[in-house]
């Protein structure tokens, strides 16, 4: 009896930590953990979330446990993954494994086909995405230097800020490494977009999900670029409408750290745009059709070499990056702004590789 239970247990625990066989020491056997596997092999695609017990990451975590196309998800933090990996686990959906700190990374990562990152510090008030950079760059590096090394052919959606800078770094990385598919790499911009169908949905009287507003250009102040002339439905906005609405899109993360006084930033609304950008990745590499959304990709869409537009997913990630389109007056100065800006934080993130 004593024996069944202690396997019972070692059972319980088994997602808390990776391992094919880890063997547990009792004080009178000698007990074999097993992995915490979905029922029935069910199909699916195996993400790793990284810096999911992060304030993004613990609520993105929850939101792709509960997606269905996901058959195995892996949890890695430097801290605090094993409280998170048990709470997720209880969820009655598919398989999930916790991994805790550097000597765990390459197996969190091992067999992945999407891998997000939401890893770093967080704004908070005062700080800027310069200041975030300085730190979040490092940790960046680190994580891609494990993914070259442990499932080079993953999408990867890279949510660190300044994404506008970390995504030329992740390049880096693994251009260093040989491994480095530009369509496989994509910066993560959907919060603008969700936030524009929102705002714009507001003025118009609509319901926000059935708005859409292309967001292009990065992911930072004025190298976010919402294009309201091609709104869907077609809208027509007055001049103050138009400066009020691209105001409010460029700075909505400054928004909630302001509104949240200090005890945080836009992280739920962060991991909702996360999971439907993994989710329409995800159907990508199902072989679905048409499934299009915007995100900070290589590119050849103006001069500089990394842009946010429309792009196509499929198997190999960004299968097409989709061109501006016609842009009205205020829309083409906005988009020389934006790219003067842009070119700072894209060299930013190169020199920090090549230093």
């Amino acid at each position: 009896m004593e024996q069944k239970t202690n396997q019972r247990i070692a059972k319980i625990s088994g997602h808390l930590y990776p391992s094919n066989s880890q063997i547990m020491e009792d004080s009178s056997e000698v007990m074999m953990r097993a992995n915490c596997r979905a029922k029935g092999g069910a199909p699916g695609f195996k993400v790793a979330i990284l810096g999911a017990a992060g304030g993004i990451g613990q609520p993105l975590a929850m939101l792709m446990k509960m997606n269905p196309l996901v058959s195995v998800l892996h949890l890695y933090d430097v801290v605090n993954s094993p409280g998170v990996t048990a709470d997720i686990s209880h969820m009655d959906t598919g398989a999930v494994r916790g991994f805790l700190g550097q000597p765990q990374l390459e197996s969190a990562l091992t067999g992945m086909d999407l891998v997000i990152i939401p890893a770093g510090v967080p704004r908070k008030p005062g700080m800027t995405r310069d200041d975030l950079f300085k730190i979040n760059a490092g940790i960046v590096k680190t994580l891609c230097e494990g993914i070259a090394k442990s499932c080079p052919r993953a999408i990867v959606n890279l949510i660190s800020n300044p994404v506008n800078s970390t995504v030329p770094i992740a390049a880096e990385v693994f251009k260093k490494a040989g491994i480095y598919d530009p369509k496989r790499l994509l910066g993560v911009t959907m919060l603008d977009v969700v936030r524009a169908n929102t705002f714009v949905a507001e003025v118009l009287g609509l319901d926000p999900r059935e708005v859409d507003v292309p967001v292009v250009g990065g992911h930072a102040g004025v190298t976010i670029l919402p294009l309201l002339s091609q709104v869907k439905p077609p809208s027509s906005f007055t001049q103050q409408e138009i400066e009020y609405l691209t105001d409010r899109i460029q700075n909505g993360g400054t928004e909630v750290v302001e509104a949240k006084a200090g005890t945080g930033s836009a992280t739920l609304s962060m991991a909702y745009a996360a999971v439907k950008f993994a989710d329409a990745c995800l159907r990508g590499l199902r072989g679905d059709a048409n499934v299009v959304e915007c995100s900070f990709v290589s590119s050849q869409v103006t001069e500089l070499p990394f842009f946010a537009t429309k792009v196509r997913l499929g198997r190999s990630g960004a299968e097409e990056v989709f061109q501006l389109g016609p842009l009205n007056e205020y829309e083409r100065i906005g988009l020389e702004k934006a790219k003067k800006e842009l070119a700072e934080s894209i060299q930013k993130g190169v020199s920090f590789i090549k230093k």
